[in-house]
C-alpha cells in the first residue's frame, strides 16, 4: 500500500488503487486502475456540486485509493483542493510526465480525456515521490497577493503612460518623468483651456480622470503591500534582509517556490529559475548559452535584486565590474551576478526553513512541491553546465553598508 513520509512525499507499494483525474473547468474524467494497470472503472463528471459528489462517491467505492490529479497548481487546483478538504489523499501529477507517458504508450498518442486520465493514473503508479497535495496555506496566500500587487503595478504603469501622453498635448514639453498624483493635479489645474476648443477640453477631462485612477491605484497598492507584510510576518522569513528584496519580491519567492527542499542543490534551483546557463558544447568546443526557460517570475525578482545592488557601492557591483574586466559584456556580467544571487536566495531560504523547524512545536514545515512539480514549473534537472559557482556568496542585512550578493 502507499504511505506518506514526514516531508509530504508519497512512496508506492503493491495493492494500491490509483484514480487518475483529467480536470477541466466544467468537467473531470477519471480512470481507476490497480497495481497491474488494469482498468477497474471510468467516468466523466461535472465539476458542479452534484457532479463532484457523484465522482467522489464513485471513487469511495474502492478502498486504499489515491487520487492522482494533473496540474494541482493550475487547472486541477479546484478539484484537488475539494478532494483534500473531503479527507482524500491527492497526488500532484505534472503535465509533462503525463505527456511523456502518452508519447510512449500505444494508440498513436491520441489525446482524449479518457486517454489523458489513463496516462495520469499510470504516471502516478510508476513515479515515486510525487508531491502530496495539502490544503492551501500561507504560500498560496502570498502568491495570490503577489499576483495582485503585480497586476496593480502594471495597471499603474499603463495609466501613467496615458497621462503623460495627454499632458504632452496640453503642456508644452509635457511633465517630468517621476510625477506624483498631487503634482499632476496641481499641474493640470494651471492649464488654461480655450473655451471653444473641444479637443483640449476633452484631453483635460480625461487627464483629470486618469489622475483620479492613479490615486485609487496608489491606495490599493499600499493596501496590498501591507497585506503582504502581514502574511510574511507569519512565515518568519528573513528574505527581506537581503539587499534588493522587498515585500513583493519575498512574497513572490515564497509563493512560487513553496518548499525549497524540493531542490537538492542550489544548482537545481538555478536551473529551475533560469539563471543557470545551458551547456551547448560539442567536441572540443565548450560553450554555454542563455537559459530562456525556467520560472520567469523568480528570474525577474532576481533581476530586480541585481539592479538594486548595482546602484550602490556593494560587493555585487565589485563582482559585476570584475566580470567585465575579465572580458564579459555588460549583459553577460549581469547573468553571472544573477546566478550568484540565486545561490544567496537559496541559502537564505534553507536557513529560514531550518530555523522554522527548530522553533516549531511539531513536525512539518513548508508544504511545497517535490522535484516533480506541476505543469507551470518544469521538473528541475542539472548537468555540468548548471553546477553552482565555486566560492561563497554570503549576504548581509540591508542595514550593512556593504551587502554581499
Amino acid at each position: 500500500m502507499w504511505f506518506c513520509r514526514d516531508d509530504g512525499k508519497v512512496n508506492g507499494y503493491m495493492g494500491q488503487l490509483i484514480i487518475g483525474v483529467d480536470p477541466h473547468k466544467r468537467s473531470a474524467t477519471i480512470e481507476i486502475i490497480n497495481e497491474r494497470e488494469q482498468v477497474l472503472g471510468t467516468g466523466r463528471y461535472g465539476t458542479d456540486t452534484g457532479g463532484y459528489q457523484a465522482m467522489l462517491a464513485a471513487g469511495r467505492r474502492h478502498r486504499d485509493r489515491v487520487w492522482a490529479v494533473e496540474g494541482c497548481n493550475g487547472i486541477g487546483r479546484h478539484v484537488a483542493q475539494r478532494l483534500v478538504a473531503d479527507g482524500e489523499t491527492v497526488l500532484d501529477v505534472p503535465a509533462k510526465l503525463a505527456a511523456k507517458a502518452r508519447t510512449f504508450d500505444t494508440g498513436h498518442g491520441r489525446k482524449t480525456d479518457p486517454h489523458d486520465a489513463h496516462h495520469i493514473a499510470v504516471t502516478a503508479l510508476r513515479t515515486p515521490d510525487l508531491r502530496r497535495v495539502h490544503a492551501d496555506g500561507a504560500t498560496v496566500a502570498l502568491r495570490l497577493l503577489a499576483d495582485r500587487r503585480d497586476q496593480l503595478g502594471v495597471a499603474r504603469t499603463e495609466t501613467v503612460n496615458r497621462l503623460h501622453q495627454l499632458l504632452l498635448e496640453l503642456i508644452p514639453g509635457g511633465a517630468k518623468k517621476n510625477l506624483t498624483t498631487d503634482q499632476a493635479r496641481a499641474l493640470l489645474e494651471r492649464v488654461s483651456v480655450p473655451a471653444g476648443d473641444i479637443a483640449a477640453i476633452t484631453r483635460h477631462q480625461l487627464a483629470a480622470e486618469l489622475i483620479d485612477e492613479l490615486t485609487v491605484l496608489d491606495a490599493r497598492m499600499k493596501t496590498a503591500t501591507r497585506q503582504l507584510k502581514t502574511v510574511l510576518a507569519t512565515t518568519g522569513t528573513q528574505l527581506m534582509s537581503l539587499n534588493g528584496i522587498g515585500p513583493s519580491g519575498a512574497a513572490r519567492l515564497l509563493g512560487d517556490i513553496g518548499d525549497i527542499h524540493r531542490f537538492p542543490t542550489r544548482g537545481h534551483f538555478a536551473t529551475w529559475n533560469g539563471t543557470a546557463p545551458i551547456d551547448v558544447s560539442s567536441g572540443d568546443h565548450h560553450h554555454h548559452r542563455l537559459n530562456r526557460a525556467g520560472n520567469r517570475r523568480i528570474n525577474r525578482a532576481l533581476h530586480i535584486m541585481a539592479i538594486t545592488q548595482l546602484r550602490y557601492d556593494t560587493p555585487a557591483r565589485a563582482y559585476y565590474q570584475r566580470k567585465q574586466t575579465e572580458g564579459k559584456t555588460a549583459m553577460e556580467a549581469m547573468r553571472a551576478l544573477k546566478r550568484r544571487l540565486s545561490d544567496t536566495v537559496y541559502r537564505q531560504m534553507i536557513k529560514d526553513d531550518h530555523t522554522a523547524q527548530q522553533t516549531a512545536t511539531g513536525p512539518g514545515g513548508h508544504t511545497g512541491a517535490t522535484l516533480n512539480s506541476s505543469a507551470a514549473d518544469p521538473n528541475p534537472k542539472i548537468d555540468t553546465s548548471e553546477k553552482s559557482q565555486p566560492g561563497p556568496a554570503n549576504h548581509h542585512p540591508k542595514t550593512s553598508p556593504t551587502p554581499t550578493p
